[in-house]
């Protein structure tokens, strides 16, 4: 039994002294039906429950930090505001010292809390949370709620730019579809990630969301862009353009990378450097959002001897267009060009990617992709394959585009598809 009056409180660091053993680690709030447990929190993460009688004493090694209500955030008015927009993802999730649970980073004072160098150089003054969830369960309605909190943010003057954070999995597919639906900004706004969480020694999330505040409320750019680490170092990030970024690591720092073309700038904590041309800030525009979306499309991935009856499933379920992931410059094998011209006959729209990471394709160097092109197949460009699904589902989206929908899936309204590629790329 505890022989001595301890003045431990849930999350503080402490020991726990039995006859034999010490245990370092978390106090965590024990469960109100088990009053008799003390729980603690492991150095390596694991949770571990003892009885309370068992313990000889508890020893605090270092106090909790102060809780959220006891924060105090102060306004500066020299720095410029911004908004955050939380959907999930491990960057805004936040470990509870208290219950040992994760929970949403979802006000000003847990994130002055856990990131307390965000406040550096901006205020956030605004938090919208319209969901939280894994970025494998959204869906192009997720992607229409974030657009439309955008929307408000971006009309109100009191804020420079907002940042959205978000899970790491799918978030190129978000970023896609963002820069389709907000069209021509007046602000930045900024996707970030995190992949690993605050609490690890390793983590990315500081800095991620300091360059994002600071690319948010200090440049210039109004785009959707992502920012996260450049390198597998934690030194400077990169703002990459929202149509050109794809998840390229399942695990390092800086597993995004941009596809046939460049970084916009290149971010330090209190330093933004300018790399490439962007469209410029114009605070006092308004913007209307354009997030019609015919979700009755998909994304196919072609390999070696693939049946073409794969491709019955989508005429039977009334599929409205396909992005078909080809060869390196655009090629099916001959048994897939009559299925496709069956296809394109009962109006499914049907669109050729490349399977190569970078480059473009072209249906006029060899036979095959000038028979593809006769069976209706409308090749695009450098367009990376997540982007073009969703740019098909939005065009499609919209009725009175469907008369003209190659013109308007080659044309380019955010950047996602290039002029001229770079040597080597």
């Amino acid at each position: 039994m505890v022989s001595e009056k301890s003045n431990a409180v849930p999350g503080d660091k402490v020991e726990i002294h039995f006859v034999k053993e010490i245990y370092e680690g978390t106090l965590l709030e024990s469960p109100e039906n088990e009053k008799r447990t003390v729980l603690l929190k492991l150095g390596n993460g694991y949770n571990i429950g003892f009885n309370k009688k068992d313990i000889i004493k508890i020893k605090v090694l270092k106090k909790a930090k102060l809780s959220e209500s006891e924060l105090d955030i102060k306004h500066d008015s020299k720095k410029s505001n911004i908004a955050i927009v939380v959907t999930g993802g491990t960057i805004a999730s936040k470990y509870d010292s208290r219950t040992g649970a994760v929970k949403p980073l979802d006000t000003p004072e847990s994130l002055l809390k856990f990131y307390p160098e965000l406040y550096e150089k901006v205020n956030v003054t605004k938090i919208g949370v319209p969901f939280m969830k894994f970025s494998e369960d959204m869906n192009y309605k997720d992607w229409q709620k974030i657009a439309k909190v955008c929307e408000e943010l971006l009309n109100d003057k009191t804020i420079q730019g907002i940042v959205i954070t978000h899970g790491t999995d799918f978030l190129h597919y978000t970023a896609s579809a963002l820069s389709f639906f907000l069209g021509n900004l007046n602000k930045p706004v900024v996707l970030t990630y995190s992949q690993r969480s605050i609490d690890r020694a390793s983590s990315d999330a500081n800095l991620n969301l300091k360059c994002s505040a600071e690319v948010a409320g200090l440049s210039d750019i109004a785009e959707v862009v992502l920012v996260g680490h450049a390198s597998s170092e934690d030194n400077f990030c990169y703002a990459m353009p929202g149509t050109r970024v794809r998840k390229m690591h399942t695990s390092k720092r800086d597993a995004f990378k941009i596809v046939n073309g460049n970084p916009i700038t290149k971010v330090y904590p209190g330093k933004i450097e300018l790399l490439t041309g962007f469209n410029k800030r114009d605070n006092g525009k308004k913007i209307k959002i354009d997030a019609k979306y015919d979700d009755k499309v998909a994304l196919l991935k072609f390999y070696p001897g693939q049946n073409p009856e794969i491709l019955d499933y989508y005429i039977k379920n009334k599929y409205s267009g396909l992005v078909i992931e080809m060869s390196g410059l655009g090629h099916v094998s001959e048994d897939w060009i009559k299925k496709i011209k069956e296809l394109t006959s009962k109006g499914i729209v049907i669109c050729a990617t490349s399977q190569c990471i970078n480059g473009r394709v072209d249906g006029l160097v060899y036979s095959t992709g000038r028979k593809l092109i006769e069976a209706g197949v409308i090749y695009l460009d450098d367009m990376i394959s997540e982007t073009a699904f969703v740019k098909l589902g939005w065009v499609l989206g919209h009725e009175d585009w469907k008369k003209n929908v190659k013109e308007k899936m080659l044309e380019n309204f955010c950047g996602e598809i290039s002029k001229r590629l770079e040597i080597g790329e």
